[in-house]
């Protein structure tokens, strides 16, 4: 039944019930107020963190570019100096060597660590699953709590003219290989990449480690059904499985390497010469000994370009595809 509306001209209009049910109600004001308020809220709880990051990142680093474009001592008056510092940065042979050294750390602190990583997580799968489970993982993990300035002072009296390596050289007969391993000029930069690596050997085992224990027992025993030996089933299952992680172990140990300072600090002090100067430590030197903050700034961020140029390539390369 339909009601009907007019007025005295038009005659009575009928008007569907219908349709005035399916009209869309309007939306209460109250609503809208609360949907406002929500969304504000969200922010007001995330205002904090975002106000300490502003602070203590965003800010120095638009500082560090601010300095690079001058040349400045870090008290007089700054001078315009435009891309004067980057153009050194890029043409003086001992800042492009000092660059350099951060690359050759690369293969001690990165590609190592991660290769035998590998290994030892896949010699070790087994044991931790035991009752030595937790014991295995604290002797690994080990390295990685030792703080870096206690290692590096303990890997100095190892690797020194008369330290334990030496002595254990002599001992067995192989006395000519004896040197001081942190003061000459062929040996000490690798001596600093092997502290790396022994720092850095327990992170990457232990996330290796975990990563290894997500995978699937069924995809070993498929494997084995077709045929596979040990070291096929490594290729084949772990190798695919721990994308992620092996992506996550580059990132941090190229991070380290490119970045390191305080390791070839407290070991060699960037010597014999500039053989195990690294970018950091000729940061420190520029901008608190030398006084040139601007130099400094523009080396600073042209490590921070080098280091996003080498790790968003491996983020993106070990990106777990989603099907």
């Amino acid at each position: 039944m339909t009601p009907a509306v007019g007025n005295a001209r038009t005659g009575p209009t009928t008007v569907p019930l219908a349709g005035r049910r399916n009209r869309p109600s309007p939306v209460r004001p109250h609503r809208r107020r609360w949907g406002r308020t929500a969304r504000w809220g969200g922010w007001l709880y995330v205002l904090p963190a975002l106000l300490m990051y502003a602070v203590f990142v965003l800010r120095p680093l638009a500082l560090t570019f601010q300095y690079s474009l001058y040349h400045w001592n870090g008290i007089g008056v700054a001078r315009w100096a435009g891309l004067d510092n980057y153009l050194t940065v890029f043409t003086d042979r001992d800042l492009l060597k000092i660059i350099s050294n951060a690359f050759v750390l690369i293969v001690f602190f990165s590609l190592i660590p991660v290769g035998l990583g590998l290994l030892v997580a896949s010699l070790v799968r087994r044991i931790t699953a035991g009752p030595f489970g937790t014991v295995v993982r604290t002797i690994l993990f080990l390295p990685q709590v030792i703080p870096l300035v206690a290692a590096g002072i303990a890997w100095s009296w190892l690797l020194s003219s008369n330290g334990l390596v030496n002595q254990v050289l002599r001992a067995v007969g192989l006395g000519g290989l004896a040197r001081a391993w942190l003061g000459d000029f062929d040996t000490a930069l690798p001596a600093v990449g092997v502290i790396g690596a022994w720092v850095l050997l327990g992170l990457c085992t232990i996330l290796l480690v975990t990563g290894m224990s997500k995978i699937d027992p069924a995809l070993y025993e498929a494997a084995r059904i077709d045929g596979a030996g040990p070291v096929r089933e490594f290729f084949a299952v772990t190798l695919p499985s721990l994308r992620h992680e092996i992506g996550v172990c580059l990132t941090v140990t190229v991070i380290a390497a490119l970045a390191s300072f305080d390791i070839v600090y407290i070991s060699t002090s960037g010597g014999p010469g500039l053989q195990t100067t690294v970018p950091g430590l000729e940061i420190y030197r520029l901008a608190f000994s030398q006084r040139q903050v601007g130099l400094a700034s523009a080396l600073a961020v042209v490590l921070m370009l080098l280091v996003l140029a080498c790790v968003l390539p491996i983020q993106r390369l070990t990106r777990e595809e989603k099907g």
